[in-house]
């Protein structure tokens, strides 16, 4: 190609721009040399080319950036003031909350005069009774929502026995037994046995609903009476039996076989879950510590593998892509040797029809054709990776270990998802308590409610204490604690506002990390070089100056997620509509936003690494880091996509030793240890919160992983393209990373002696 003179800009690889050549004479190009020659040159007159570049221009070398900048200023002040404003009214939004919230009324049942079980007055009486709980179960969902239609009557102890009025009013009729209305519950100020009351037969108090119609052996759930005969309920055909073996049907006060049938259907129906949350509720009570025990496990497992991962990480992503290359190989021969076995077969060139009988297609031809030419598909795109793009998985794979040297570097790097954790934690329990103090800071709710009516309940508010105004197909009940008005536009402010708090301790963890990593890859002879507590260093620099850019990354993605929600909502509410247009229209935006929440996440996570390094403002940042992305995108998605692949693999195996470990000691499969197995009702409870717990622990960790290798790359990109290798600009990058792009830092050379 001849001889050039070494003064021009050029575009490295996958549209990198290399910076300024200062090296000048003449010399034999290079092949990188020659490509950015050929894309920055004018060659018809030699000089430099003034060509726009699409994505910005690269980074120059700068002699006196060694790191994460120490001289900085406060960045995006004014969403700060903002942030700390917001905050305040959250404060403010909690205190209002406290003072005239009462989660007592959430907590403890209240009865049909809005008193609360168990509480002030009704303390002596913490046990409710439903009077009819046919009524709840006719409403299905809508009872958590609306509230039970049938009296509720505070007890001191739930009923241990089988009682049905059409009985009583039997044995007080004929005068069997003096004493029939003793046993009956009734509201509060009702007493069957004196007064006007008991000058009314037991019919009448069962109709007007002074007092209930039936009532079963019971067992206190959560401060409610829950009927005991669903523990002993095997067929949902069976019914309510009375003491006497007599069955009730309120509707018309007569005794028949009808109630069999319609009371157990209703009751199975509304509380049969209970006995089962009770069970499972009771393994956690005995195994909780065994479960704290599975999540030391896991975090004692984390440790060793991200230790490991400097070793095995290679292996684990070739070991896989030759795994991938032989599975799609081996079944694209198998499937074309199947079609060709087929050929001369008569019955195997038959139509696609729709059958559940799998082996019908199995025996067709077209069947293998089809399936060898997918696997064909597959085989040569896994082909072509691994062919054209083997360069940048090689670089994949050493930024892996690269972080994992960082981490052995840094082992503090790994205990601080704990402090992001407790912030997280934190930021729920105050959200969930102002929104349970909020909740709570209602107004009693009494209407009419018509039993014999589709409406259960009226618009028409009412006079609990009035007994006098009920009819026997309209009673004063209450239906729930309303809302004030301004309730709402408060819990939304609530909402709002944990969603900016949950995504601002994400962006604080992850500034911090990078700050630390970026402090490892710039320190030029590691670990030597590398700053003293790297970590305490860069948490400082986050919150002392770059809060405002945090709070305006976070309240991007906040924005975004409110929006979310209010789709969800609205998609709920639609669910019943029949508009297929208008569920359409709403899945789309519920799509497009749960994109663009992935995609401003993406930039936050690089804008916070370039702030960390540079302390810039975020719209800087964003800006910078997305710029040196798009120069890179083939590499990028490489190595992106490279990580991932590792990281979730990693998360994984973790938790799937950690799970085979929790099953087989909760099923007794571990001899030598079955003397601590407890006894369970079911052993799989304590292994799913084992497995959770495991899954969010080692996703704490592989976090830290995972902003270690987009710090280390976006630092490596940075490295190409202020540095050349010369004594003057040297790489920073591992021996490892050079030897991978055949790049090297030249030694200095020696002084010239003047021909002595």
């Amino acid at each position: 190609m001849g001889w050039i003179k070494r003064k021009t800009y050029g575009t490295g690889d996958s549209g990198r721009r290399r910076g300024i050549f200062t090296t000048y004479g003449y010399s034999e190009p290079t092949e990188e040399e020659l490509e950015l020659l050929t894309m920055s040159v004018d060659h018809k007159t030699g000089e430099d080319s003034d060509e726009e570049y699409a994505w910005g221009e690269p980074t120059k070398y700068d002699p006196t950036f060694n790191g994460p900048i120490k001289n900085r200023g406060c960045t995006d002040i004014l969403c700060c003031l903002f942030f700390v404003v917001c905050v305040l009214g959250l404060a403010v939004t909690g205190y209002f909350a406290y003072v005239y919230g009462d989660p007592t009324i959430l907590i403890y049942p209240t009865d049909s005069n809005g008193e609360i079980c168990g509480y002030g007055s009704k303390a002596s009486t913490p046990n409710l009774v439903f009077f009819d709980m046919l009524e709840c179960a006719r409403m299905g969902a809508a009872v958590f929502i609306n509230g039970c239609p049938t009296p509720q009557q505070c007890v001191a102890t739930c009923p241990q026995k089988y009682w049905v009025f059409t009985i009583a009013a039997a044995q007080e009729i004929t005068g069997f037994s003096a004493s029939a209305r003793a046993d009956m519950i009734c509201k509060t100020g009702v007493d069957p046995t004196v007064g006007q009351y008991a000058s009314m037969s037991i019919t009448d108090l069962v109709t007007k609903d002074y007092c209930a119609p039936y009532y079963v052996n019971s067992t206190a759930f959560v401060g409610r009476c829950v009927p005991s005969i669903f523990n002993q309920i095997t067929n949902m055909a069976a019914g309510l039996v009375t003491s006497g073996f007599a069955l009730v049907d309120k509707s018309n006060s007569t005794v028949t076989g009808t109630a069999l049938d319609t009371a157990t259907g209703y009751l199975s129906t509304f509380l049969s879950a209970v006995t089962i949350a009770e069970a499972v509720f009771a393994d956690c009570r005995s195994s909780w510590w065994m479960m704290l025990v599975g999540f030391g496990i896991s975090t004692i497992v984390c440790l060793l593998y991200i230790l490991l991962m400097r070793f095995i990480v290679g292996f684990m992503v070739w070991l896989t892509l030759f795994l991938f290359i032989a599975l799609f190989g081996f079944s694209t021969g198998y499937c074309f040797y199947k079609y060709v076995d087929l050929l001369d077969d008569p019955n195997s060139n038959g139509s696609f029809t729709f059958t559940t009988n799998f082996s019908y297609y199995l025996g067709l031809r077209d069947t293998w054709l089809a399936f060898g030419i997918i696997s064909a598909i597959f085989l040569l795109i896994i082909l072509i990776i691994l062919i054209f793009l083997r360069t940048r998985i090689r670089i994949a794979i050493a930024i892996l270990k690269e972080t994992s040297r960082a981490i052995g570097n840094m082992m503090s790097t790994l205990l601080w998802p704990l402090l992001p954790f407790i912030l997280q934690v934190a930021v729920f329990a105050y959200w969930g308590a102002t929104a349970i103090y909020l909740a709570s800071s209602t107004k009693t709710d009494y209407k009419y409610a018509n039993i014999s009516s589709s409406n259960l309940f009226q618009s028409i508010p009412c006079d609990p204490t009035n007994y006098a105004n009920d009819t026997a197909s309209s009673i004063c009940q209450f239906v729930k604690y309303g809302s004030n008005d301004y309730v709402i536009y408060l819990q939304l402010f609530n909402l709002f506002m944990l969603f900016w708090l949950a995504n601002f301790v994400v962006a604080f963890g992850q500034m911090t990390l990078a700050g630390s990593f970026a402090s490892y890859y710039w320190a030029f002879s590691k670990p030597h070089d590398i700053p003293a507590f790297p970590l305490a260093a860069s948490c400082f620099r986050a919150f002392r100056y770059h809060l405002g850019s945090m709070a305006f990354g976070s309240l991007l993605v906040a924005i975004v997620q409110m929006i979310r929600a209010v789709l969800e909502y609205f998609d709920r509410k639609c669910r019943g509509s029949e508009n297929p247009l208008a569920k359409f229209v709403l899945k789309c935006m519920k799509c497009c936003f749960w994109c663009l929440e992935k995609f401003i996440k993406f930039i936050n996570k690089n804008a916070y690494i370039m702030i960390a390094v540079y302390g810039k403002n975020f719209c800087s940042s964003a800006k910078h880091s997305f710029s040196l992305i798009m120069r890179n995108i083939v590499r990028t998605v490489v190595v992106d996509k490279v990580s991932d692949f590792v990281l979730f693999v990693s998360k994984m195996v973790v938790v799937g030793l950690v799970g085979a470990a929790a099953y087989f000691f909760f099923d007794g499969r571990i001899p030598f240890l079955n003397n601590y197995t407890p006894s369970l009702n079911y052993y799989f409870v304590p292994v799913i919160v084992i497995v959770i717990g495991a899954y969010v622990i080692a996703t704490c960790f592989f976090s830290v992983y995972s902003m270690g290798v987009d710090t280390l790359y976006l630092c490596f990109l940075e490295d190409l393209e202020r540095n050349d290798g010369t004594p003057e600009k040297p790489y920073y990058m591992s021996k490892g990373l050079m030897d991978i792009l055949s790049k090297k830092n030249k030694e200095p050379q020696p002084a010239s002696s003047n021909g002595k």
